[in-house]
């Protein structure tokens, strides 16, 4: 008789005593212990916290891919593995936990690392999904909404297209007549990716439409609003058919069904015209990306074949995939490579990184498997809850689609990180021909190594289902493997290879900070910048830098770059500008090198490159479009390009009246000013907000009414003095209306869940008079367009003499800045943590740092 399996609890810790711990694994950096707690460590449904170091995390992970690799071992060798496989060595929990240790070689990314392993998540480990793009009916969208929901809830980031849909004022067979197009339905996507919360982090979503669809112009131009489509990223799939127009200044037509011979609907245009206004609004707000698709799908080892074509983009955009197919990451940490770093006998381990990539592409197909399992107990959670079955069938399908492309193509998403510090180890400047000539032999090798892996795992596990040598001769990507890589793709024609696409190269901003490097192949951002840190009044060895106004003392200290700082170490010097980083960083790099390096990577890449130029702020429109027009010629697949500061503040319209040939740069100060802060005259019914805050003990609430999205007057009060609105009322209409008197009146409408619109007349009469009137002079200035931050710390600023008004203005201010852009740099604010003048970003109506991590509510 067997003995009952003993289960031990686990211990549990709290979030203080593994701080201490995690501070101390990571030398006392505060910002990667706390981010590492707050996304990776498991804790139990109670809060209690499980692990108390990434140590805890590594072993947990390398336990799980263990078990796939033992299970698919076997001694009995092929002749016809590479040279590596066939002297490879079983590779071990062991082995697999010191290639993660440290984070020194091999880091999973973000889903991996929260959820693998870790029995108090049922979640994906996929970070990259692509629903079927939306099918053109009411029922095609809300069932796109669906899938959504289901896959944010599980952590995964998602893309879709929604070029299928038809355009605008098309006709269609419903009691609307008309369509109101395709842009139409981005905001509910948006919305529902803001609303969805996974494990305190929102959701991710990338909306792509075709260039070619008529409704181009509304979705490039949508976001120019920044209240708009808050919650999603948004690219132009440009086809090189559009592109050449562009190059020639010929016309182009827009068409839908985009791939129809005979489209419904038709129209020529100017290309270079639609290009200028996509490039404008790039300029302007770093949106809409730009994806070059025909690239995207020739040179690619996956879209080639039917089944697996290219439909959109993961939200970073550097994973393309068919509608119904995930993707999990990997990097590989290229500074751990560096032999003697810093010092003139530096030079780059060949044989060791082929090892290292090799075993990381059999990790990278263990995790499909992985993943697999991981699906297999969503489904298991699903089909045990007490939801109808015709309720949660949308989510049991959606599973299984990406169950079973998972399980055929078996696509793995293998980068690396820490480019920038690789090269600077070396003594290369990041954008020099020396550093080009390094980057080019490393990424040969990688390949090499991931192919020989890949094939390798088809002889011993078996290729990807439908492997077939005759679409793989389509394919440019493979076509250069047939002539610079000639043993290699003879043997992948014999055998086939396991994976249907391979490599990518994604952000790694989390992941390089708790590694100390620089992220991807990103260069570093900032060399350096200075740190506050209050001084504990026990603490006699500390030195005040300053004291406050509060009478608290701050020391203030240097903050380097990690590997800035193990230059330091290295050589001795402290000067900066002695360092091989110099001359390097994103804001001084020279672009035209910068779109070099990113095709030279994108040769040996079968996904995308997740990049950003950073260009300065007076940068012209004209210069933004020729770094795309020369990214589309060197064969990019896609490039972001940010002007610093393009997301700084709210937009002139674009119906402004100009002159001819005049931007909106160009104009004198006082033009500016006409044009901002003239109000827009106020329509009869307007969209309306509610949105309810607590105060101390007291719940408030504030109606907000929107034009073009943006908050353009307010109501509050509390709620017993507000009049009586059901608790599932969210949205309404304000409208202006007449007394019987003459005089003005608010009147508030909402649609009650049978579908009845219920008005209540007279908003003034259901406020208290003296919150009305703070509220009808906040108005005025929300309708002339002061910035909504401004607004906010105007509110915030004011001295009103009751407690309990001033505990109302923080309410209003809180509601108010729900409606700031995220990404908006916070103007004339510096981060209080680092003191980066331009450090400081809204994310979620929060101040957040995108130069230190510093992030403060309130």
């Amino acid at each position: 008789m067997n003995s009952p399996e003993i289960i031990l609890e686990k211990e549990k810790h709290s979030y203080q005593e593994v701080l201490e711990i995690a501070q101390k694994y990571f030398d006392g950096d505060e910002l990667a212990a706390t981010t590492w707690i707050n996304k990776y460590a498991v804790r139990d449904q109670q809060g209690s916290f499980l692990e108390t170091s990434p140590d805890d995390m590594h072993r947990r992970m390398a336990k799980e891919f263990a078990k796939v690799e033992a299970k698919y071992h076997t001694d009995n060798r092929s002749k016809s593995l590479s040279d590596y496989g066939k002297s490879r060595m079983a590779l071990t929990e062991a082995d697999i936990y010191n290639l993660f240790k440290d984070f020194k070689y091999v880091i999973p990314q973000g889903s991996v690392m929260a959820a693998l392993g870790n029995t108090e998540m049922i979640a994906s480990l996929s970070n990259c999904v692509v629903v079927p793009p939306v099918f053109d009916s009411y029922g095609g969208v809300m069932y796109t909404d669906q899938q959504l929901v289901q896959l944010f809830k599980r952590r995964c980031g998602v893309g879709v297209d929604i070029s299928g849909l038809r355009p605008k004022d098309a006709n269609v067979s419903n009691a609307a007549g008309t369509t109101t197009g395709a842009v139409s339905f981005m905001e509910r996507f948006s919305n529902t990716t803001r609303e969805v919360a996974q494990n305190g982090r929102r959701g991710a979503l990338m909306l792509t439409i075709d260039v070619a669809h008529p409704d181009i112009e509304d979705f490039v131009t949508i976001k120019q609003n920044l209240a708009k489509v808050t919650g999603a990223n948004i690219s132009v799939r440009l086809s090189d058919e559009f592109m050449k127009a562009v190059d020639q200044d010929g016309s182009f037509k827009l068409r839908w069904p985009i791939d129809a011979a005979e489209p419904q609907y038709s129209k020529e245009i100017n290309a270079r015209e639609l290009w200028n206004t996509i490039i404008k609004c790039a300029h302007n707000t770093a949106e809409p990306g730009l994806i070059f698709w025909d690239r995207q799908h020739t040179y690619s080892t996956s879209s080639v074949y039917p089944a697996f074509e290219n439909s959109s983009t993961n939200p970073c955009s550097e994973i393309a995939m068919q509608g119904g197919d995930s993707c999990r990451l990997i990097a590989i940490n290229l500074f751990s490579f560096v032999e003697n770093p810093f010092t003139k006998d530096a030079k780059f381990d060949f044989d060791k990184f082929y090892k290292v990539t090799y075993e990381s592409q059999h990790l990278m197909d263990n995790l499909v498997d992985l993943e697999l399992g991981a699906i297999e107990r969503i489904l298991e959670k699903v089909n045990a809850d007490p939801e109808p079955s015709h309720i949660k069938q949308t989510e049991i399908d959606t599973w299984k689609l990406l169950y079973e492309n998972g399980q055929k193509g078996r696509r793995t998403g293998l980068g690396f990180t820490a480019l920038a510090d690789m090269c600077a180890a070396l003594g290369l400047k990041f954008d020099g021909d020396q550093a080009l000539d390094v980057v080019d032999q490393v990424m040969r090798a990688k390949l090499q190594a991931e192919f020989d892996s890949s094939v390798d795992m088809a002889i011993e596990r078996g290729p990807f289902d439908g492997f077939d040598p005759s679409i793989e001769h389509t394919s440019e990507f493979v076509q250069m493997m047939e002539a610079e890589f000639p043993e290699l793709y003879s043997r992948m024609m014999k055998f086939g290879r396991r994976n249907i696409s391979i490599s990518t190269v994604a952000p790694t901003g989390t992941l390089s900070m708790l590694a100390h490097t620089s992220s991807g192949i990103e260069p570093v951002f900032l060399l350096s910048y200075k740190r506050r840190r209050k001084i504990n009044g026990v603490d006699k060895t500390a030195k005040a830098t300053f004291i406050d106004d509060m009478g608290d003392a701050w020391e203030e200290f240097d903050v380097f770059h990690p590997k800035l700082k193990t230059w330091m170490d290295t050589t001795g010097q402290t000067d900066i500008q002695e360092s091989p980083y110099v001359g390097s960083t994103a804001p001084e790099i020279n672009w035209v090198q910068r779109v070099q390096m990113q095709a030279l990577v994108q040769k040996y890449v079968t996904h995308s490159i997740s990049s950003t130029i950073n260009l300065p702020s007076d940068v012209s429109v004209e210069k933004v479009g020729e770094i795309y027009v020369e990214s589309w010629k060197r064969g990019l697949k896609g490039i972001t390009v940010y002007r610093d500061g393009s997301r700084s503040g709210v937009l002139v319209s674009n119906d402004a009246e100009e002159t001819e040939g005049e931007t909106n740069s160009q104009l004198t100060d006082s033009e500016s000013l006409a044009k901002v802060f003239t109000p827009a005259k106020r329509p009869k019914k307007i969209e309306a907000d509610v949105v309810r805050f607590q105060n101390e003990y007291e719940k408030w609430l504030a109606v907000v009414g929107l034009v073009d999205g943006r908050p353009y007057e307010i109501f509050t009060g509390k709620m017993e003095d507000s009049f009586n609105l059901p608790s599932f009322v969210n949205k309404g209409w304000v409208i202006k209306n007449k007394s019987d008197k003459g005089s003005s009146r608010y009147d508030f409408q909402f649609i009650d869940k049978d579908g009845y619109r219920i008005t209540i007349e007279g908003l003034s009469r259901s406020f208290d008079k003296e919150y009305w009137n703070y509220a009808k002079l906040i108005s005025g200035v929300l309708r002339h367009n002061m910035p909504i931050a401004d607004v906010a710390d105007l509110i915030i600023g004011l001295n009103l003499y009751d407690e309990n008004i001033n505990t109302w203005k923080n309410g209003v201010a809180r509601a108010l800045k729900k409606y700031i852009a995220d990404g908006m740099v916070a103007v004339d604010k510096k981060c209080p943590n680092c003191e980066d003048p331009k450090g400081l970003v809204y994310e979620e109506g929060c101040l957040a740092c995108k130069s230190c991590g510093y992030s403060k509510c309130g």
